[in-house]
């Protein structure tokens, strides 16, 4: 008897087909409201699910709002829809896709600024969690595409400015392929899935993602500024904080992405050099272009504000934490918990290896790290399991762990 293996199907190894424009043309872009309507009625009119994308101007752009909106679905082909003509107003749209199936690639990085629209998916479909599940190393849209259906997707103008208008006719392509195949690769994952009995997996994965609460504003965003390892001093941090304010005050008022108002670099650098007057700050690197000559009170100002601070409104050397310290410390503050963290680590490795699983999906690196510095009293596999739904694992996930978490958070017997 044939057993059913957890590797993925292979491909039939024939060369992929470039596929460079849409089966039906591209379509006219949507752009005022009696075409939303009649886009809406052909879709809600359509069968199957609805494959969803949408195109943001990230680095371009203070905002994540969604610049264009691409559906696809049997029946109705594609449609593409501009929500900044449209005032954002879409609401034939959210009607005509209540109740649907939707599919998304990476969804997480389009619910947001779909939401933003008031489109939310009743069902969800994530081909890239999909083909995480299952055991698929490389799972770009374009891999997945090529790999599973046999055609090789257009591509080159994901990271372009999407709030530009009119936008390319080469950009309107790029966009429509991205669903244009979306639903047949979904379909193809999910008998995938159903092969090596995920599918139930998936299926719970695909609710968690479409139920996530919004991300939670980072406490002390300024300290991502690329390169801050170079300061050295309280003092220069409140520089570094003071001129990342200033600049993000700035974008969102012209909704700019930062980096295109004052790179990072600048930002460290005059937090390091203190520059003590106008002049000297426009003698700095990025400062003497004339944009910036003509912001100069602005960055002045702030660090002026940020020399005059008392000492006990400085910020931290560094950041403080809600949950347990980075992991290379563990050692030093808690070998117990390192230990613990350690044997976890090598049991759920083996766990996702046998289940053909990252292990990153199996369970939350969060989750596992929380879970080993402060472990539950009970440290049964009941009790784990329990600890580990109550951090938001899912049935699936606690089914495959539990046991292996607790031999790694029991002490040895002594």
């Amino acid at each position: 008897m044939d057993v059913p293996s957890d590797e993925p199907t292979e491909p039939t190894g024939a060369d992929p087909v470039p596929l460079v424009e849409p089966a039906d043309g591209v379509p006219p872009v949507v752009a005022d409201a009696p075409s939303l309507r009649r886009a809406a009625d052909a879709l809600a009119g359509a069968t199957g699910p609805v494959a969803v994308d949408t195109e943001r101007a990230s680095g371009y752009r203070y905002s994540q709002r969604a610049y264009l909106v691409q559906l696809r679905r049997e029946g109705a082909g594609t449609v593409l829809v501009d929500p900044i003509a449209l005032g954002g107003r879409l609401d034939p749209l959210v009607e005509a896709l209540d109740g649907t199936e939707w599919v998304l690639h990476a969804a997480s990085q389009d619910l947001p600024c779909l939401a933003e629209l008031d489109l939310r998916p009743s069902v969800l479909f994530d081909t890239e969690l999909a083909g995480r599940l299952a055991g698929f190393e490389r799972v770009a849209l374009g891999t997945l595409v090529e790999r599973l259906l046999g055609y090789r997707l257009e591509k080159g103008h994901g990271a372009a400015d999407w709030s530009r208008r009119p936008l390319p006719a080469d950009w309107l392509n790029y966009a429509a392929l991205d669903v244009e195949l979306l639903v047949e690769l979904r379909d193809v994952l999910e008998q995938e899935l159903k092969r090596q009995g995920k599918l139930e997996w998936a299926l719970e994965e695909f609710e968690a993602a479409r139920t996530a609460p919004l991300p939670r504003p980072r406490a002390e965003p300024w300290r991502r500024t690329s390169g801050i390892h170079r300061i050295r001093s309280p003092r220069q941090l409140a520089a570094v904080r003071a001129l990342w304010e200033a600049r993000d005050a700035l974008a969102r008022e012209r909704d700019i992405a930062p980096g295109r108002v004052l790179p990072d670099a600048a930002l460290v650098d005059a937090a390091v050099k203190n520059p003590a007057d106008e002049a000297a700050l426009l003698a700095l690197p990025v400062f003497r272009g004339r944009a910036q000559r003509r912001m100069a009170g602005v960055w002045l100002g702030a660090l002026q504000r940020a020399a005059a601070l008392p000492r006990n409104e400085l910020p931290e050397p560094s950041q403080q934490h809600d949950g347990p310290p980075p992991a290379n410390r563990w050692a030093d503050k808690d070998p117990a918990a390192a230990a613990r963290l350690a044997a976890a680590r090598t049991a759920l490795t083996a766990v996702a290896e046998a289940n053909t699983l990252p292990v990153e999906n199996l369970l939350l690196p969060d989750l596992v790290r929380r879970t080993c510095w402060q472990p539950p009293a009970d440290t049964s596999p009941e009790g784990v399991a329990a600890a580990l739904r109550e951090g938001g694992a899912r049935n699936w996930q606690v089914a495959l762990t539990a046991t292996a978490l607790s031999t790694a958070l029991t002490p040895p017997a002594s």
